[in-house]
């Protein structure tokens, strides 16, 4: 695990404060985090080491020195009816004090990205402040704070969640998202189909089709893991405890796992558990630095005020990169079979996610929610060459809408922290949102915990899971952009192949095969 030396850390340095093309806000958080890299990692053991220096393990350059959780999910409903009293704050008494308030926590409230990753479920948070406010009046508010947090919070990682209950606020922030396209927030709409109504899931559909947001979410299967409404799904697809959060992400490279292994029965016996033994091991140690050295949850006045609890946090074991690691082990067997094409191959691959899963749920971490890490499938970064995100099908040669999904299904029930998939539909789906609607549920009923579509034709469209507008790319190199994370997706367009997604037409005969 190398780390830099005194001389590179300021040639770095340099290089940030001379560029033409960060903001200085953007230049400050990338000076701060080479100050955090510069300091000593965790304490780790030779073989978990090994495993980072080598590639087969990834921290997700979260820092040698956790001093913050990665995803932080406060309770922000009850910051709004006690307010807050570090903050000099009285409680929200109408939807114009709500919005201000949460304003202002959203500035307190820590992540990986240094801006807050979660802004709560807002239909559910503001619809006890509406009183006696039209639909128009709400319409006009919504809009101006939707404007507001794309132009504070410039960091596409923001999520917002929204539903299952049909309110006017819901209805509100689907219209503002859909009229001004921004990148930030990112939105999730959590379905029930106890709750939501048919209407409101169309409105949903149109919105996908207009603007590729929102991501939606399968309620019921979330309910099941952390009980109604104590979740949130945050960044870009991570189910987390709500009052709590992630305290690290760590990621297992399965492509190098399998790389390392004689055969399947190798892979399977020897190779995954060693791995997924030293990825436990860099959890550890990265949450005892985070608990027991960096006074976090000893001095934050959101553990103090009861907006977190330290003992709703979890850390996120994370896998990337299965797709590569399934068409190595076939070949090493001397099969042709290749994951997301043929029965076999997807077979290995649903018993790759369940041993993952086997292992996570019975191996006890040192601080957890319920003393657990929770399994997740990564998505991707943006310097990620020649792996696939998560469980997803390699980008370019994807079957069609419904093939896909019944292919990818199986996995979603090992992933509780969270698993996506992004469909690219051909445009000609605008003139029947019906289709897109028919499409996620059908996905729901075959056991999907998530649903994402990028639409063909769209300028905003979702990379690994957080949005970008491909007229930003563009500008990008010369200009720079004053939101955080154009960069990333820039870097992703280059490396991941994220653009490389086949438009598909969804057809009536493909949407019978999920109700035979």
């Amino acid at each position: 695990m190398p780390t830099s030396t005194s001389s590179s850390v300021l040639q770095q340095c340099q290089k940030i404060v001379t560029s033409p093309v960060l903001s200085p806000e953007q230049k400050r958080h990338f000076l701060a985090l080479e100050a955090e890299n510069a300091l000593p990692y965790p304490a780790l053991t030779p073989a978990a080491q090994a495993a980072l220096a080598e590639g087969v393990i990834c921290d997700m350059f979260e820092g040698h020195a956790p001093y913050k959780p990665r995803y932080v999910l406060p309770d922000y409903a009850r910051f709004l009816a006690n307010g807050s009293e570090w903050l000099e704050l009285e409680g929200a008494q109408d939807l114009d004090d709500a919005l201000s308030l949460l304003t202002i926590l959203y500035h307190h409230v820590p992540s990986v990205t240094a801006m807050p990753v979660f802004l709560g479920h807002l239909d559910a948070l503001l619809m006890p402040y509406v009183r006696i406010l039209t639909q128009e009046e709400i319409n006009s508010r919504i809009k101006r704070f939707w404007r507001y947090l794309d132009r504070t919070l410039p960091d596409a990682f923001t999520h917002v969640n929204i539903g299952p209950a049909d309110t006017p606020i819901t209805r509100a922030i689907l219209r503002a998202d859909a009229e001004l396209k921004q990148v930030a927030p990112n939105l999730t709409f959590i379905y029930d189909p106890e709750i939501t109504p048919d209407d409101l899931m169309l409105e949903v559909s149109k919105n996908i089709c207009e603007c590729s947001k929102p991501h939606i979410a399968n309620g019921p299967l979330n309910d099941n893991i952390f009980t109604k409404a104590h979740y949130g799904i945050v960044s870009c697809y991570n189910s987390l405890p709500m009052a709590g959060g992630g305290s690290t992400l760590v990621r297992l490279n399965l492509q190098e796992v399998a790389k390392r292994s004689h055969s399947t029965d190798d892979f399977f016996t020897r190779a995954l558990p060693h791995y997924c033994q030293q990825q436990i091991d860099i959890i550890d140690a990265r949450c005892a630095f985070l608990y027991e050295q960096s006074h976090f949850f000893d001095h934050s006045f959101l553990v103090a005020e009861g907006l977190i609890d330290p003992d709703r946090f979890v850390p996120m074991f994370g896998i990337y990169s299965l797709a590569e690691a399934v068409n190595i082990l076939c070949e090493k067997d001397d099969l042709s079979a290749h994951y997301g094409k043929d029965p076999q191959a997807n077979a290995l691959g649903y018993r790759i996610s369940e041993q993952l899963a086997d292992f996570v749920a019975n191996t006890p971490v040192r601080y957890g929610w319920q003393q657990r890490a929770m399994l997740h499938a990564q998505s991707g970064i943006s310097s990620d060459i020649g792996t696939t995100p998560g469980a997803r099908l390699p980008y370019g040669d994807e079957p069609d809408p419904v093939s896909h999904l019944l292919a990818v299904a199986p996995h979603h029930a090992h992933y509780p922290a969270g698993i996506s998939d992004i469909l690219t539909l051909d445009e000609t789906v605008k003139r029947n949102p019906q289709a897109v609607m028919q499409l996620c549920l059908g996905a729901f009923r075959v056991g999907m915990r998530e649903f994402s579509a990028n639409v063909s034709g769209n300028d905003l469209v979702r990379v690994t899971g957080y949005m970008v507008r491909l007229s930003d790319l563009e500008k990008y190199r010369a200009d720079g952009s004053r939101t955080n994370t154009t960069w990333l997706g820039e870097e992703a367009a280059r490396n991941t192949r994220i653009l490389e997604r086949q438009p598909r037409v969804v057809s009536h005969e493909q949407q019978m095969r999920f109700s035979q």
